[in-house]
């Protein structure tokens, strides 16, 4: 029976739901699937293969000891392996037929001669690269091999003698972004710091892989380090948007921001830092803000309410579900009866029911922002999940909607889920297969520890590699960790008559888009392509093509401009910089604090 508790929270996120009925979009991907990149080609035609089955449960990857690895269903195997074709059109009367021939690799074992020759590539042009986790998983299996590379190679050269096999053991098992390598797999902060200290190891060149607002933010932090002077270069010429930073820069959310600097209380707009820097100078302009991440945006919350007062009202923008998310969270924990002495404990020191209470009256949350591919967790996903993996941990990002959100946020009640970032998904995976194998609990019995990644599915190439480093360092050979990846039946269509194409991706676009509900990877993140990176780094240092080498950096669109007498890009650092300071002092900046209440 369901407790009184819940019920509250569901009823509270009822009264939500008229507010989400504006926000599915369709999104069109403007045939990206059909692109004649090979690498996309590849993805397109592994969704082909027995998608035409109907499937009771979502696809799969199983990690098993020894580097085994199951993936069941179609799109696991897309994200499991790469598959390659030379493909050739036969012209008839009647339509063109594609003929293929398929061989296919893990991205596990990338191909060793692209690994050599792109790591020699990148030391010539002295280049670091930084990648967001929802990369092209060829791409990080490519990444993460030339780091691997780079991290033993330099050991080497700082010892007269070769690197034991169980050095070359090690370093093959840990985390990518421990290693002494100029190679970052990160979420969209942790790039900038991660190219920092790539530069502190004297690289003069980054290649960003991402989307623009990342490498704006990324040339941005180097800037304030002191290494404004190094080159940040996308992998395409290209635009890459993101329907999430977009939803910030309508007309919209500008005036849904001078609503809030027109309220007689003091007033913080939270900015979520996947947003552009000119997002970020319009705010600044407007109103205080503070950029968040999905990791801290509670903390930041929490810390704000405190530190100025209970009058104090807090804009958040610009992903909507992740505001409404936090208010579900905040009334889950009063609707649950946490004591005082709870909430002080788990929560924030100084704040109890009561201020919980009047926080959750205080946050205004921007009613028409999403993630295309967080949007995809809709009703069919989410009856699946309860239905059939009741058993299992259940994870979810901060930015999906409010019913997958639910189920996350119960079971991270019971220690069997988690909310937050991709970072926080991750940490909690391997929190709970190092419990399977070395906790208390820990038992010689074969297991299998279920996770649903409440998240875009490239984060499956960082679990794969971690989940592996753990049981290949503990020699466990009696766990394993399965990831269902909780893909929509409607990110798929079915062709009838047509033997060739019985089933390609999506009602309106490819790489497992609906317009119904969102996507399974994002389309925009795969924009970033092996071949693109290799070309950049190929023309660094060929130095013959500078002109085409500019389109490549980050968006300009504030240099030399002003606002309100003040130079644009210092506004649109300048909520980085106040985040900055909060993570590391545990609060707000005097001069944010000063901004906030000097108009009270």
């Amino acid at each position: 029976m369901e407790t009184l508790g819940r019920m509250k929270v569901r009823t509270f996120i009822a009264e939500y739901s008229g507010r989400r009925q504006g926000l599915a979009r369709s999104f069109s991907n403007q045939s990206h699937f059909l692109r004649t990149k090979h690498n996309t080609i590849r993805e397109f035609s592994s969704l082909l293969e027995g998608l035409s089955e109907a499937h009771e449960l979502f696809p799969s990857i199983v990690i098993a000891a020894d580097g085994k690895i199951e993936a069941h269903g179609s799109f696991a195997k897309a994200q499991a392996q790469v598959r390659s074709f030379s493909l050739d059109c036969v012209m008839s009367e009647s339509k063109a037929k594609f003929i293929t021939l398929f061989y296919t690799f893990k991205f596990l074992d990338p191909d060793p001669d692209v690994v050599v020759n792109l790591t020699e590539s990148l030391k010539q042009a002295n280049m670091g690269v930084v990648a967001h986790y929802y990369m092209d998983v060829e791409l990080q299996g490519t990444l993460q091999a030339i780091g691997r590379r780079q991290a033993m190679a330099k050991l080497e050269s700082m010892t007269d003698v070769p690197i034991s096999r169980d050095e070359t053991n090690r370093i093959l098992t840990m985390d990518i972004n421990t290693l002494d390598s100029r190679v970052a797999i990160a979420d969209s902060l942790a790039m900038g710091d991660h190219a920092v200290r790539m530069c502190d190891d004297g690289a003069t060149v980054i290649a960003c892989l991402g989307v623009d607002f990342m490498s704006e933010s990324v040339s941005a932090i180097l800037a304030q380090n002191g290494y404004g002077h190094v080159p940040v270069y996308r992998a395409t010429s290209k635009a890459i948007g993101c329907s999430l930073a977009e939803s910030a820069e309508r007309v919209t959310y500008r005036a849904w921001l001078e609503k809030g600097a027109s309220e007689l209380c003091p007033v913080l707009h939270v900015v979520y830092i996947n947003t552009s820097l000119e997002t970020k100078a319009i705010s600044s302009s407007i109103i205080p803000t503070i950029t968040c991440t999905s990791s801290n945006v509670l903390k930041t919350i929490l810390q704000a309410s405190i530190q100025i007062g209970p009058k104090l009202k807090i804009y958040y923008g610009p992903d909507t579900y992740m505001g409404e998310n936090l208010i579900s969270l905040l009334v889950a924990i009063i609707a649950d009866d946490w004591s005082d002495e709870r909430i002080a404990r788990d929560l924030h020191p100084q704040h109890n029911r009561d201020t919980i209470a009047a926080l959750i009256q205080n946050i205004e949350v921007f009613p028409n922002g999403n993630c295309v591919v967080h949007h995809m967790f809709g009703r069919q996903v989410v009856e699946t999940v309860q239905k059939s993996y009741s058993d299992s941990f259940v994870t979810a990002h901060l930015e999906v909607p409010g019913e997958m959100f639910q189920i996350a946020m119960e079971k991270s009640l019971i220690g069997r889920g988690v909310v937050g970032s991709t970072s926080d998904i991750l940490k909690f995976v391997e929190r709970k297969v190092n419990e399977a194998v070395v906790g208390p609990g820990a038992s010689t019995k074969n297991q299998r520890l279920k996770f649903v990644l409440g998240t875009e599915a490239g984060m499956i190439t960082s679990i794969v590699r971690s989940v592996q480093g753990i049981l290949e360092r503990t020699g466990c050979n009696s766990v394993e960790a399965e990831i269902v990846f909780p893909v929509s039946s409607e990110a798929f269509t079915a062709v009838e008559g047509d033997a060739d194409f019985s089933i390609v991706p999506g009602v309106s676009g490819g790489e497992g888009c609906s317009s119904a509900g969102g996507c399974a990877t994002c389309p925009f993140m795969k924009m970033n392509e092996l071949d693109a990176l290799a070309d950049v780094v190929e023309m660094v240092i060929s130095g013959t093509k500078q002109i085409q080498l500019q389109k490549h950096l980050p968006p300009q669109r504030l240099l030399g401009k002003k606002l309100n007498g003040v130079d644009a890009i210092s506004l649109g650092v300048e909520p980085i910089q106040y985040m900055r300071g909060f993570m590391k002092e545990n609060a707000l900046p005097k001069q944010l604090v000063k901004r906030i209440t000097e108009k009270n």
